[in-house]
């Protein structure tokens, strides 16, 4: 992360950020595989200190892009606001947002949260353009070659299923839908409800892709049922489109073949004290039982 200790560190930006000259109590946050946060409460207001990782840049983080879309994403409505970034010291500042931060527990089991999420989808995805194109396909073969070259980590079967990934990939190719701005890193834990709207917060990854993407990938990580898909899907496309439901499907398989990947490149190569082995294996567990059976079979179907 850095050889400064995390006081130093702290201590050396007062002079960088005026507004933190009278800071009151720093803590670290829970969370975070890519970044430590800190939470700053000063004499006059609150911030999030996202120190991030040098190692990250392996993974094709942007930080110029991070912390453009992180202003857009405020633009727009759904975001924090961005108060300094310091470059040399991959530290990036925005304010607190007084909100409870989702996990996806609340999201399976309050139904009231899917259409306001959509909501929230809807607004980031309506407003200023992102910095930066995030096209996955591109980004698994990026993260791919860079495992094989350095003989990471990889599950065993995992080559043989690429075929069924690329197929995929090509049919979404062949016919695609406009790009909007995206955070394509939608965790549960990347959506805080203040009780009148929800606000979404981690740009790393940020930039144009499909809204089906931002759906079908947050629709795994949250573990929405095939239930709550289609009604995530129908409260955000405003309609119940069965092709845009099977796109979600088709977004959500390759993004979980492609992040055991990242996975692997991240148990290879960041400090961060975590087990991403693990943690990509729980993707690939995922989606091969999908790969071998009848949804990948139907998913096909539903896109041609």
């Amino acid at each position: 992360m850095s050889s400064m200790p995390y006081e130093e560190i702290l201590n050396s930006i007062k002079s960088d950020v005026p507004s933190l000259t009278d800071i009151k109590s720093i803590h670290k946050l829970e969370g975070g595989l890519t970044n430590i946060n800190f939470k700053i409460v000063t004499e006059h207001d609150s911030y999030v200190l996202r120190l991030s990782d040098p190692s990250s840049t392996t993974l094709g983080i942007d930080r110029e892009n991070e912390y453009i879309n992180s202003i857009r994403a405020h633009q727009a409505g759904v975001g924090a606001e961005v108060v300094n970034r310091i470059v040399d010291k991959n530290i990036l500042i925005i304010k607190w947002i007084d909100a409870k931060t989702l996990c996806a527990h609340d999201i399976q089991h309050q139904p009231s949260l899917i259409p306001r999420i959509a909501n929230a989808l809807t607004t980031l995805h309506s407003g200023p353009s992102f910095q930066g194109e995030f096209h996955f396909p591109s980004i698994r073969k990026k993260y791919l070659e860079t495992v094989i070259n350095t003989g990471y980590f990889l599950p065993d079967q995992y080559l043989e299923y690429l075929p069924y990934i690329e197929k995929l990939e090509e049919l979404i190719d062949g016919n695609p839908e406009s790009k909007v701005p995206c955070n394509n890193d939608l965790l549960a834990e990347n959506l805080m409800d203040d009780g009148n709207k929800i606000w979404i917060i981690d740009y790393e990854y940020a930039g144009q892709n499909e809204a089906s993407f931002e759906i079908g990938n947050f629709a795994h990580e949250v573990g929405l049922n095939d239930e709550q898909l289609n009604e995530l899907c129908l409260h955000y496309w405003e309609e119940n489109i069965i092709q845009k439901i099977a796109r979600a499907k088709a977004w959500s398989i390759i993004a979980r073949y492609g992040w055991v990947l990242w996975a692997s490149i991240q148990d290879a190569n960041s400090s961060i004290a975590f087990d991403y082995k693990s943690w990509g294996m729980k993707k690939w567990h995922s989606v091969l039982p999908e790969l071998k059976g009848e949804i990948y079979t139907e998913i096909l179907k539903k896109l041609k």
